[in-house]
């Protein structure tokens, strides 16, 4: 053989692996928001305009629990990974064989007390892989690596206290060498943190806290925030009342992204505590706001923050999507974040400046954002008066949109935003502190919004800053997002309907009526068949959800710290579920 022929098999060789390599990408979701950049969009494209009316059942799959199911499924190579919410089952279906028997289940055992301190039902957002590897996250705060082919548990390491009311029920993330995990537990006082571990011991890399002083929040030289207000020594605890810090929330419960050419990873804060703003003056740093950090040392880069003292539980903690874009006549590396707030953010993702803050709802509780200074300008109408009841509080304490996270099609350049429309009334009072209970000082009763609708399936152009189309739904969308390369997108209603529509119209083109609520992320893969297959989980639950998966009495209108007066109907439309429903054309 030749020295040439040799090097054009080589090169032969080196093109068939690069593209079968590619073709794994595209078939696969190996985590819940597919990239590191959050676009929840899936290329395969069988699935089309013209054919998705054609879609039918491929097969189900019972987790075993009946409580809200929000998890995205997970698929790499012939292999799906399902977690369920406590007792936080973890199975793997094999794809390669009819009806995708389970090849395992890994039970972890968590703590039962966990239940008891879950803010919002004892839900999980799903796993990650990485490395022949599932991470997953415990509702009693352990992080758990398994093994992907046996399911043998390789390491587990405790990161929180369920007696302090720590929790965990994020979807962690895999960046490098490391397994990204934050707390929940913001309503009970926790102080707010992201770790770091170490993919293949466990060890505890580093921990981040989202407030108290510089050395703890990881800020050092490196740190160079944009705006003003956001610079000076210490701001972890010279913006709280003295000690207050200590249980000032934070959490770090939502989302993370990933830059791989700045190195920069982005996630929000939650809420401050108690949601009593009067008893927190100041701006409560570093909390309701995005961090960027280096995530192999956890220092930060930079903060924005959404909403200097919180006084309506709008958090940061939604879905940053990493895109670049043209703005103000040049093209940007920007993060494209729907806030609670009621405003879709266009960041600079490389210095934390905002380009754009446009309202999507009806905003009530502020008359826009100060691009100069970055500041929400407050409305003295809605601010809350300890004693008094606000009211027309506008979006209400879930926001204009929650966690639910949206999907960007790069084809249609469209953010697909399920979101809700909702109002509130609020009272807020003194709260005390005990470890492991409610940490609150506040009772809202919520409902709907102008139209009377609840939800709002919308497509959002980030260039423009407006609606491209929107769709009414009669309850909050509680479910996550899915784009196609075939210009379809999907998502579920909280009555089980689960729909597809046209990328570009909005127009209804299918729909599938699953045993219950939706509230899961849908997504797609190509299956071992070749053929493209999109999965939900169906299992009202959440938040939204928690009327029917808690048993709640409907008549408290305050119960589900508020959200029962907007959801008293939802149990005549949906039941208790906890299936996977899985699609393909015939």
């Amino acid at each position: 053989m030749t020295t040439a022929t040799s090097f054009v098999r080589a090169l032969l060789w080196l093109a068939l692996c690069c593209a079968a390599g590619a073709r794994a990408q595209e078939a696969d979701w190996p985590m819940a928001g597919r990239d590191h950049a959050s676009t929840r969009f899936s290329p395969l494209a069988n699935i089309r305009t013209d054919n998705v009316a054609q879609l039918k059942l491929a097969f189900t799959f019972f987790t075993g629990v009946r409580r809200g199911q929000e998890a995205a499924p997970l698929v790499v190579g012939d292999t799906m990974y399902v977690a369920a919410p406590y007792p936080n089952y973890l199975y793997a279906l094999d794809l390669a064989k009819p009806g995708a028997p389970v090849k395992w289940k890994f039970e972890p055992k968590p703590d039962a007390g966990a239940q008891g301190v879950a803010c919002c039902d004892v839900v999980t957002r799903g796993p990650a892989y990485a490395d022949g590897r599932v991470f997953m996250n415990t509702l009693d705060a352990q992080t758990i690596a398994v093994d992907a082919a046996t399911g043998t548990e390789l390491w587990r390491t405790k990161l929180g206290d369920i007696t302090k009311g720590e929790t965990i029920t994020m979807a962690p993330l895999v960046v490098k060498d490391k397994v990204l995990v934050g707390n929940s537990g913001s309503e009970l006082g926790v102080r707010g943190w992201l770790a770091a571990l170490d993919t293949r011991t466990g060890r505890v890399a580093w921990r981040a806290y989202s407030t108290g002083p510089d050395a703890e929040v990881l800020i050092g030289p490196a740190f160079k925030p944009f705006y003003a207000q956001d610079r000076g020594k210490d701001l972890g605890v010279t913006t709280w009342p003295p000690e207050a810090w200590k249980i000032g929330g934070g959490a770090a419960w939502g989302w993370i992204s990933y830059d791989p050419e700045l190195n920069l990873i982005y996630y929000g804060t939650a809420n401050p505590g108690p949601w009593n703003a009067e008893q927190r003056p100041g701006d409560n740093k570093w909390t309701a706001g995005i961090f960027a950090r280096k995530p192999d040392t956890g220092e930060a880069v930079w903060f924005y923050q959404y909403a200097p003292h919180d006084q309506h539980d709008y958090n940061g903690t939604n879905e940053n999507v990493l895109l670049e874009l043209d703005v103000k006549g040049a093209r940007r590396k920007v993060i494209v974040h729907p806030d609670r707030n009621g405003y879709v953010y266009v960041i600079d993702r490389a210095s934390g400046e905002v380009l754009q803050a446009t309202p999507f709802v009806k905003v009530t509780t502020s008359n826009g954002i100060d691009l100069k200074s970055g500041r929400p300008v407050l409305n003295p109408a809605t601010e809350t008066r300890m004693g008094t009841t606000v009211r027309d509080v506008c979006p209400a304490s879930p926001g204009g949109k929650d966690w639910q996270p949206s999907a960007w099609s790069p084809r249609t350049q469209l953010l697909y935003m399920p979101h809700q429309n909702m109002c509130q009334d609020m009272m807020t009072f003194q709260a005390s502190y005990i470890a492991g209970t409610p940490y609150l000082g506040a009772e809202v009763v919520m409902y709907p919004g102008p139209g009377g609708n609840r939800g709002v399936f919308g497509a959002w152009d980030p260039v423009k800053a407006r609606m491209a189309w929107s769709i009414r739904e009669r309850f909050p969308i509680w479910s996550g997002a899915l784009a196609t390369g075939g210009d379809v997108v999907f998502y579920g209603t909280m009555e089980g309907w689960f729909k597809a529509v046209d990328a570009r119209s909005g127009k209804l083109l299918w729909q599938y009526k699953t045993e219950s609520g939706i509230i899961g992320q849908p997504i797609s893969y190509r299956g071992p068949d070749g053929k493209q297959y999109v999965a939900v989980l169906s299992g009202v639950g959440g938040w939204a959800g928690a009327v029917v998966s808690k048993d709640l009495d409907v008549r408290d209108g305050t119960a589900a710290k508020g959200f029962a007066s907007a959801m008293k109907d939802l149990p005549q439309y949906t039941g208790k579920g906890g299936t996977l429903y899985v699609f393909s054309l015939p």
